[in-house]
């Protein structure tokens, strides 16, 4: 029978060393290497854990660049073509998963160019940012966070799943935002993220996170 994943207590800094220590030894021998940080928006603080990772990934020796999928969202008149609160438009076509692909995650594929767009769409000008693109050194890491990253072919070397139990991801999402529940419940059930991501870390108390057992 399967057993059940376990998940080890771990203190918020600790976390965030054994994450660099394991991207730091799959940057050695890329060109590039690609992290995406997932987890539910306005529930888990995906950018948080991603901001963090930046100054310890420079200290063992790679530059890094920031990225967030909330900046390659489509724009208002295609996300909210049904309403503002449909919750399988939000899963289906909120983000500009080609978008990201090309102007990202694509160049940094072993043979690309390195040439990364760091941001395409403002949300709340809902307009284009028109940012030059910016060179990641070879060594580099890439860093994005966002949410429902995972089960869209998005390439990665690395991928970590910030997961919430069902209790706690009602708790912790805003009670105006409450109409996105089932986006999640879907993503759960059609992507098993906390099977698919490389890492998963359980933050039903954010303070107390813990990291499930290889």
């Amino acid at each position: 029978m399967p057993t059940s994943p376990r998940y080890r207590p771990i203190t918020v800094e600790r976390l965030v060393t054994e994450l660099a220590d394991r991207i730091a030894e799959t940057a050695a021998h890329r060109r590039w290497t690609r992290v995406l940080i997932d987890g539910a928006d306005e529930a888990t603080d995906t950018a948080g854990l991603a901001d963090a990772l930046v100054d310890p990934l420079r200290v063992r020796g790679h530059e890094v660049m920031r990225v967030s999928a909330g900046d390659f969202l489509r724009p208002a008149s295609l996300r909210f073509e049904r309403g503002r609160h449909d919750p399988d438009v939000r899963y289906e076509d909120w983000l500009d998963v080609s978008a990201l692909r090309r102007e990202v995650l694509g160049p940094l594929e072993s043979t690309g160019t390195g040439e990364v767009l760091p941001a395409l769409w403002d949300t709340t000008r809902d307009r284009a940012f028109r940012l030059p693109r910016t060179r990641l050194p070879d060594g580099g890491v890439m860093v994005l966070n966002g949410e429902l990253l995972l089960g869209r072919g998005l390439p990665a070397e690395l991928t970590v799943h910030l997961w919430l139990s069902p209790d706690a991801l009602r708790r912790r999402l805003p009670e105006e935002s409450h109409w996105a529940l089932p986006t999640y419940v879907r993503y759960e059930r059609e992507v098993l993220p906390t099977e698919s991501a490389d890492v998963v870390v359980r933050v039903d108390d954010p303070r107390r996170p813990a990291l499930r057992e290889a």
